[in-house]
């Protein structure tokens, strides 16, 4: 079974900068997006960025210019690279991976645990 496991959240003053990284138990034989969803209390899980196979990326407006998401296809990791946080920045988050397991299996949705951003002074 294939596990995303996130790494890198915390505690971190308005203006600092934060590096999520998520990696996956089990290689993924065909990736065909990446992202990375938070949620914070009380509200919906939204999408902050992601990736498509072939790059293309997108970002939600409020994050636009602050955030980059990275795909390492050697280290098979994907990254957020946050900077500029805002305390409207704290959330959980959650990284998505797309893809099928084997040539033959179907394209699933693979979710890491969450990891806490908490951004104050």
């Amino acid at each position: 079974q294939v596990q995303l496991v996130e790494s890198g959240g915390g505690l971190v003053q308005p203006g600092g900068s934060l590096r999520l990284s998520c990696a996956s138990s089990k290689r993924i034989f065909n990736l065909y997006r990446v992202a990375w969803y938070r949620q914070a209390p009380g509200k919906q899980r939204e999408l902050v960025a992601d990736m498509t196979s072939i790059g293309t990326t997108t970002y939600a407006d409020s994050v636009k210019g602050r955030f980059t998401i990275v795909r390492d296809k050697v280290k098979d990791t994907v990254t957020l690279e946050m900077d500029r946080l805002t305390p409207d920045d704290t959330a959980t988050y959650y990284c998505l991976w797309n893809g099928r397991r084997e040539p033959d299996a179907p394209a699933l949705d693979y979710w890491g645990q969450g990891t806490q951003v908490t951004v104050s002074s």
